[in-house]
């Protein structure tokens, strides 16, 4: 299920509100309330896990909710020039790159949140004054920060994993 309005905090919120409706209906005996939770329990859990999904097509990433982003260059650069500094010169060099790579990828990730917040505020405000192309255009900056902060998260998550 891809929803172009997924996020964490909305997945925390429909998750309560399913275990209501549960609670209700197990109250009452009602099985439609028990149902409808289950059902809103397993949206939830849907749009938290599109809320952390990200493809990746080389320096490209992209999110269920249409967010597009690319990686800061230093990311790729480090990584090539540590693989080739492995093969020919050694660890120094190898380490260098990793360095660069990290340093991308906290770029990624800080940028990432900034814009994230912007995007949210911008929103907040455009539709408080009912500026509907502003306030997609906030919409659309946050999902490609979020997009950018998702695979920074993942990359910098892959590595550690190693």
């Amino acid at each position: 299920m891809s929803d172009s309005n997924s996020s964490t905090a909305k997945s925390y919120i429909d998750s309560t509100i399913a275990q209501g409706q549960s609670a209700l209906g197990s109250l009452t005996g009602n099985t439609g309330d028990k149902v409808e939770a289950s059902a809103r329990k397993d949206q939830a859990a849907d749009e938290k896990e599109n809320s952390h999904t990200i493809g990746k097509a080389g320096p490209l990433n992209f999110s269920p909710s249409g967010g597009v982003s690319t990686d800061d260059p230093s990311r790729s650069e480090g990584g090539f020039m540590g693989a080739e500094g492995l093969k020919k010169e050694g660890q120094q060099q190898n380490a260098e790159g990793k360095g660069q790579e990290a340093q991308g990828q906290l770029s990624d990730l800080g940028s990432g949140i900034q814009d994230r917040i912007t995007g949210t505020l911008g929103g907040i405000g455009a539709s408080i004054t009912g500026d509907r192309a502003k306030e997609e255009e906030f919409r659309l900056k946050h999902d490609d920060a979020k997009t950018k902060q998702r695979s920074a998260e993942a990359d910098i998550q892959k590595q550690a994993d190693v």
